[in-house]
């Protein structure tokens, strides 16, 4: 099986979900830029598909807006179908879009918690159900999910984003199964990504008394735009970004109980700035928020390049090797101390 499954397109077609902002924006703008890509953009807000459209066509792509909610299974369907009439088979698609709620879990209400796993676990259930209606007949494409750390390790105050990304890894390792066991070349991968610097903080519904920030290392979105291209470009069973993201992932595999308390004080004051939110503010939750539909968010400046793009397989090896080595090295000092004292 051939580790890119659209080598032989001169120009590949790719749906990105989300595509109004941040890393979809980004994402669908790195398609364009880097492989001239036709895109097929999804998300609530006509308006700020125009403007994102605008960008690909400059960038040497080929735009079509494709304004649907990804919560309606039934508005993916027909924008996917959309796609395909105006600019032929699908060969990446792309689910991105996500919604979050910052808050503790007694303040959240279940309307809330509803939305967040509609919008950003069942919006990738039906973008990739629509995705495997056209692909499986054609035994060809690509269905990538953008993941992130928290899919591995939740941290309090997003405890429904959270949710929702566990739940999308489950539901994509069993597609992967599936898959194998049918002998098909449809390929199917994971990117997990670290912070990113978004709209999300700006636009995110929040019980908090100060304004959400990303938690730790924060990342650039046109980075990880560029690093999701790569992935489509060699898609392997997931793809981890940034060096946060693989120590998250892994910390919590090997140390789960510590990892638990390491969240417990660190990720409440590490995700709210000094600054009060603004009573009554709007939030995308169920509707768009004119205005803010940008790649970047307000913390342009603290943004760290991203050095480090592995395979969750890759990452895990070496982490496997460096514990051995250390066991190893722990019972060459016991041996020697022993034998000294045996002396």
């Amino acid at each position: 099986m051939s580790s890119n499954p659209i080598a032989d397109r001169n120009r590949p077609v790719v749906v990105v979900t989300g595509a109004s902002a941040g890393v979809g924006r980004a994402t669908a703008l790195a398609f364009a830029r880097e492989w001239g890509a036709a895109v097929g953009l999804i998300a609530r807000s006509r308006d700020a598909l125009e403007d994102v459209a605008v960008e690909v066509e400059r960038l040497g792509g080929t735009a079509l807006v494709l304004p649907a909610d990804v919560a309606d299974a039934e508005a993916v369907e027909a924008a996917a179908a959309k796609a395909e009439r105006e600019l032929g088979p699908i060969d990446v698609w792309i689910n991105n879009a996500m919604v979050t709620v910052f808050g503790r879990i007694r303040d959240l209400t279940p309307e809330e918690v509803r939305r967040v796993t509609e919008v950003t676990y069942l919006g990738s259930v039906h973008g990739t159900m629509a995705a495997l209606r056209r692909m499986l007949p054609r035994d060809r494409g690509l269905i990538l999910q953008v993941g992130s750390a928290l899919a591995y390790r939740s941290i309090p105050l997003q405890a429904a984003y959270c949710g929702a990304k566990s739940a999308i890894r489950g539901f994509v390792d069993s597609l992967r199964s599936e898959l194998i066991h049918d002998g098909s070349r449809l390929r199917v991968t994971m990117v997990h990504l670290p912070a990113v610097n978004t709209p999300q903080f700006d636009w995110a519904r929040s019980h908090m008394p100060h304004r959400a920030k990303p938690v730790g290392a924060i990342f650039d979105p046109d980075d990880i735009g560029h690093a999701i291209v790569q992935a489509a470009a060699d898609p392997k069973r997931e793809h981890w970004l940034g060096f946060t993201t693989a120590e998250a992932i892994i910390g919590t595999q090997a140390l789960p109980a510590y990892a638990d308390y390491r969240a417990a004080f660190t990720a409440f004051e590490g995700q709210e700035t000094e600054e009060a939110e603004a009573p009554g503010r709007p939030d995308n939750l169920f509707e768009p928020v004119p205005g803010l539909h940008r790649t970047h968010g307000r913390f342009t400046g603290q943004e760290e390049r991203l050095s480090l793009s592995t395979t969750g397989t890759a990452a895990r090896g070496i982490a496997i090797l460096a514990g051995l080595a250390l066991a190893g090295g722990i019972g060459y000092a016991a041996r020697a101390a022993l034998r000294k004292e045996r002396a």
